[in-house]
């Protein structure tokens, strides 16, 4: 609002119905642009936030005996889990390291392999 008061006062002050039509414009421009903004916030910017933040407690829950998918489509059993990186077991005597955030999903331990 003080930014639509500095706008009135640079307006020239001969004639008061050219600074209330200037107000008017910036309203004009001002409103629609943050309507457009609301807009994304809620249908992009918050959906997605909140699926990085179940990504996070996902990654940090993650514990030995856990079946997970990677993001490449490796189903793998958590072998290790370490600070930036897990150890998956993909097959016997098979073990390959990932880092977290390269792990997609976990799976229900009733799922079929």
């Amino acid at each position: 609002m003080q930014f639509l008061s500095v706008l009135a006062m640079a307006a020239p002050q001969g004639d008061p119905s050219q600074a209330q039509g200037m107000q008017g414009m910036l309203t004009g421009m001002v409103l629609p642009t943050a309507v457009i903004f609301v807009i994304f916030y809620f249908l992009l910017i918050r959906p997605q936030s909140k699926k990085a933040k179940e990504h996070r407690e996902l990654i940090s829950n993650l514990k030995k005996g856990d079946k997970v998918i990677t993001s490449g489509g490796i189903y793998g059993l958590v072998e290790s889990v370490g600070d930036k990186t897990i150890t998956l077991k993909v097959a016997e005597n098979t073990k390959v390291k990932f880092g977290k955030s390269f792990i997609a999903d976990v799976r229900a331990t009733a799922e079929e392999d």
